[in-house]
């Protein structure tokens, strides 16, 4: 039995507070690589360490939170790993001593996000055991896998680690969501698959000190294994610029006396607390011994009802006529301002000629408009079938969940994920982008919520009835890539595609040709956006992205008179048109300068079309 193990079956070991925490009041701001000022400023996390020593700590976890090949990536320190982990646990181990103890801190790989189909097991599994090994040649007495909230990519690092060392395992999850895991997960399902998977601790951290301490209660009725708690100092409030955790540390030792009461045999401190938290559980549990245990059957957890299904719409809505009929959608955006009057007209002036939706952007380019969704209300409440723009760019996996809801609410019956313009191209460059969610990601939300279910698997209590678009580039030399693209998008849920639009004729087929091969029938419509002039030709062909136009068009314009080229730019549109209608299932119009006399035109062509 390991050094660490012995003492915890004779007392409490106190742990020591956050790292990260104290690193940032130290004045190091938060796009810094912490990890790495085990190489840079070792100086800094040596102080951190040693005043944890002083408070009474007896326990102290390495400065490697997030020091695996995957998260050091983005500041291309993924090279570097064994020496951040080596200087990490050299530097805990010294200011330890032989008397204490130290443990290597080892996170997630993906923070609180799923990355299905990103990476395999066996490449997380050679990240996590790399951090593992690095952290016992550095001298580590047990490593604590902590903060995880994927209880399989747990039990993944938990393998990793037994398998690259001979140290005892901690295991800790971050119930956050009370007393789940944002995926679900209870503390009772926790631990019985992480004692069943080998785990010589087992705890939580990470969340307020009130859940943390039910948490414990959980567990401790239902184990005789060795527990572990090391919650955060309560909610961070955001004081003058920085993030404040108000909880005092009388309030938090008095709640890790009832979490040792509950069963914890190691208690320490997570995001917010500091030395000054340690020091006074120090003095309320100082040569406390572990508690005895009264095991309890689990109560019943009362079964989330099931959702109910979506309710029909009264009439057909965009997703259901796909494959039906010749649709043509044309994208609107939003105001800058609070007219909406002329975007709402113009709405209802293209249902009148045919139109059979209205996309709605959300603000594209990063440039700020009125909210999209608010948007689409109003020209649903005229009428007017609308197509949402969801980008994963302004809003949080939070946000991003309430704002599908509430498009559910206001009977929105469709929408589009993007990932979105970065926010530093718009007219907001202060502006911060945000990307929880990538359009893949999104796409499989939505489709989630379809069943009922939020990201974390939690009932929604009423479906959503979403059609799922997607988009896709035919503009790029390797079709078969974005196609490939285009099927994941598919098998994550999507249901139909707006394209870019294309310009080049002679490609049609083959782009088609290849869709066919790639994903069958999958509904992809040709996008469309006439040229107004040769300038604008020239714009478009060199400073919008993902957009590619032969020098034949734009020769073609520059051929006419410029009291012409408007006239051309159409028939050039027209053209497209045509040929397109051989293969796709409708059309996906963008009005230059959000022309809606333009996008009239070009719908009363398709539905004649159509119609001969």
């Amino acid at each position: 039995m390991s050094r660490l193990l012995k003492a915890l079956e004779e007392r409490v070991v106190i742990g020591d507070g956050a790292m990260g925490t104290q690193i940032y009041a130290k004045g190091v701001p938060l796009g810094r690589c912490y990890d790495e000022l085990n190489l840079s400023t070792p100086h800094l996390v040596r102080v951190i360490h040693k005043e944890y020593v002083e408070a009474g700590a007896e326990l102290l976890e390495t400065n490697t939170f997030t020091a695996n090949r995957v998260r050091l990536r983005k500041y291309e320190l993924h090279g570097r790993v064994r020496d951040i982990n080596l200087a990490g646990a050299k530097l805990a181990r010294e200011q330890a001593g032989p008397e204490r103890f130290v443990a290597g801190s080892i996170g997630p790989l993906t923070g609180v996000k799923r990355e299905e189909g990103e990476r395999s097991a066996d490449e997380k599994t050679e990240a996590f055991a790399e951090q593992a090994k690095a952290l016992e040649d550095g001298g580590c007495d047990a490593l604590f896998l902590e903060t995880f909230t994927d209880l399989e990519e747990l039990k993944l690092a938990l393998r990793a680690a037994r398998g690259a060392t001979k140290l005892p395992c901690a295991c800790l999850m971050a119930f956050v969501f009370k007393t789940k895991t944002p995926f679900g997960v209870e503390p009772e399902d926790a631990l019985r698959e992480l004692e069943a998977a080998g785990a010589d601790v087992i705890g939580a951290n990470c969340s307020v000190p009130h859940w943390t301490a039910k948490v414990l209660d959980r567990m401790g009725a239902s184990t005789k294994a060795r527990l572990a708690a090391f919650p955060n100092a309560g909610l961070p409030e955001y004081v003058d610029g920085r993030y404040m955790y108000l909880t005092t540390p009388e309030y938090f030792a008095e709640t890790a006396r009832k979490i040792v009461n509950a069963g914890a045999n190691i208690v320490g401190g997570c995001c917010g607390t500091g030395p000054e938290h340690v020091r006074a559980v120090a003095s309320v549990l100082h040569a406390a011994r572990p508690m005895p245990r009264r095991l309890r059957p689990r109560e019943p957890v009362p079964a989330e009802p099931a959702p109910e299904p979506a309710t029909p719409p009264a009439k057909l809505t965009f997703g259901d006529r796909i494959g039906k009929e010749t649709l043509v959608c044309v994208e609107l955006d939003p105001p800058r301002g609070l007219a909406y009057e002329k975007a709402l007209k113009g709405a209802v002036r293209l249902v009148k000629a045919g139109c059979d939706a209205i996309t709605v952007g959300d603000s594209p380019l990063a440039v700020m408009r009125m909210g999209n969704v608010g948007m689409a209300h109003l020209m649903e409440r005229e009428g007017v079938p609308t197509i949402v723009h969801l980008s994963c760019r302004d809003k949080n996996l939070i946000a991003l969940q309430s704002t599908i809801l509430e498009a559910a609410a206001l009977g929105i019956t469709a929408l589009l994920p993007i990932t979105g313009d970065p926010a530093k191209v718009g007219d907001q460059p202060q502006a911060t982008s945000v990307y929880d969610l990538n359009s893949f990601e999104l796409i499989r939300l939505i489709a989630n919520m379809n069943e009922g279910k939020g990201y974390s698997g939690a009932s929604i209590q009423r479906a959503t009835r979403f059609a799922i678009g997607c988009a896709f580039n035919p503009n790029v030399k390797d079709v078969d890539h974005q196609v490939r693209r285009l099927r994941k998008k598919m098998e994550a849920g999507a249901h139909f595609a707006l394209s870019q639009p294309v310009y080049d004729i002679e490609r049609i087929p083959h782009v088609y040709d290849r869709v066919r091969a790639g994903v069958g029938g999958f509904p992809v419509f040709f996008g469309v956006l006439p040229a107004v002039s040769a300038r604008n030709a020239e714009f478009l062909a060199h400073e919008v992205p993902g957009i590619t136009m032969p020098e034949s068009v734009i020769a073609r314009m520059k051929a006419v008179p410029e009291d012409r080229q408007r006239a051309e730019g159409l028939k050039i549109a027209k053209e497209l048109i045509e040929r397109a209608a051989e293969f796709a299932p409708g059309f996906y119009i963008i009005p230059p300068f959000g022309s809606v006399d333009i996008s009239v035109e070009l719908v009363e062509f398709v539905k004649a079309r159509a119609r001969r």
